[in-house]
């Protein structure tokens, strides 16, 4: 059910200025509803989705997992479309900003030194030029370091998911990560894989964890809408705590979903959801600009037709991709354009329930 988290993280990345940010408080209630969705619930989607990596990495077993092999396959599947897509969007940005086009809405890549360049296309120490794409860099790193966190958290799980908890919710430097609950998520992933966690046992409970997540999330935005844009310390914490808290919440959710018609219909689209996630940023700015020469002023408009609007048009986008250039489809996806597959699923799984592969 990548889709749906993918879907969200569209939300979080609506474009605004500071005009019409939700903390300038100039639309009510709407803002509030803006913060609730792009800065509290939607949030759950980045560690989700690290989690899923982690898992999905050693669901054979760590006596089976090949690192060399693993680098080759994420190479194409992770590195590659990263490059593909940042790099595709940066030139576009320069050739853009070149005529006088885009300037204020992006980095001033026209008049970046080769440091900014550098970074901007590769994300060294910063965002890359495409900012979704921050996560794909991060869960690198991630995969690199497999082999390291597979063996503490065999060895020491407790103990290494304690550092990595403290890491992501205390106020540590991120040092070489970007998203610092990427790397909690991927090696909490790790965990459930490595140590036979039985998932569905969850599913059980999945009405009370989402009621809870869609608590928790309520409360915390209602408390960044009272302290944003700058938040304090113990506000940064509980942000961190409720993102993370959001990982078997997003399962949960997927419990119910996957159970329906257009949820296990939905389940196949990994090609679709990886395909959204690369591209969703630049039209979204793309549509901004425009927006702003109509004249319109009246945000809300601009943020409740948006992102539907970026998601059906990418649906096409890719549905006709697909079935025009196969192969260049797969390129930029990873060879994600196949429907789910379920030969990996663990032996314990009941052929009347979803696999945890479907739903993730």
């Amino acid at each position: 059910m990548r889709i749906v988290l993918i879907s969200g993280i569209v939300f979080v990345h609506v474009p605004y200025d500071p005009a019409t940010s939700p903390y300038a408080a100039n639309y009510g209630g709407f803002d509030w509803l803006r913060v609730f969705l792009g800065d509290s619930l939607f949030r759950v989607g980045v560690p989700c989705l690290s989690v899923i990596s982690g898992y999905l990495l050693f669901r054979r077993g760590l006596d089976s997992f090949d690192y060399r092999k693993t680098l080759t396959t994420k190479a194409r599947t992770v590195l590659l479309p990263f490059l593909i897509w940042n790099f595709a969007f940066l030139l576009s940005v320069f050739i853009a900003q070149s005529n006088e086009m885009s300037t204020g809405y992006l980095p001033d890549v026209a008049h970046a030194n080769l440091r900014e360049w550098l970074n901007l296309a590769f994300a060294l120490d910063g965002m890359p030029i495409n900012l979704p794409l921050y996560f794909l860099r991060d869960l690198l790193l991630c995969i690199v370091l497999s082999p390291v966190l597979a063996w503490l958290i065999r060895r020491y799980p407790a103990q290494t998911l304690a550092v990595l908890l403290a890491y992501v919710v205390l106020p540590f430097p991120s040092g070489v990560f970007l998203k610092k609950s990427i790397l909690f998520g991927f090696s909490a992933g790790i965990y459930l894989s490595l140590h036979d966690v039985d998932i569905r046992r969850f599913d059980r409970f999945a009405w009370p964890i989402v009621v809870a997540l869609i608590i928790c999330t309520l409360l915390l935005s209602l408390l960044l809408y009272r302290y944003g844009p700058n938040f304090p310390i113990w506000l940064e914490m509980l942000r961190g705590l409720t993102a993370l808290f959001g990982i078997a919440g997003s399962w949960a959710v997927s419990a119910l979903l996957v159970r329906t018609r257009a949820g296990a219909s939905l389940s196949r689209g990994s090609g679709l959801s990886f395909w959204i996630f690369c591209t969703h940023f630049p039209l979204l700015i793309l549509l901004w600009m425009i927006w702003n020469r109509t004249g319109v002023g009246y945000y809300p408009a601009f943020y409740c037709t948006v992102p539907f609007i970026v998601i059906a048009s990418l649906a096409f986008a890719y549905s006709l991709s697909r079935r025009w250039l196969p192969n260049f489809t797969a390129l930029l996806t990873g060879s994600r354009t196949g429907p789910a597959r379920d030969a990996t699923a663990p032996a314990r799984a009941v052929r009347s329930e979803p696999s945890p592969q479907q739903r993730t």
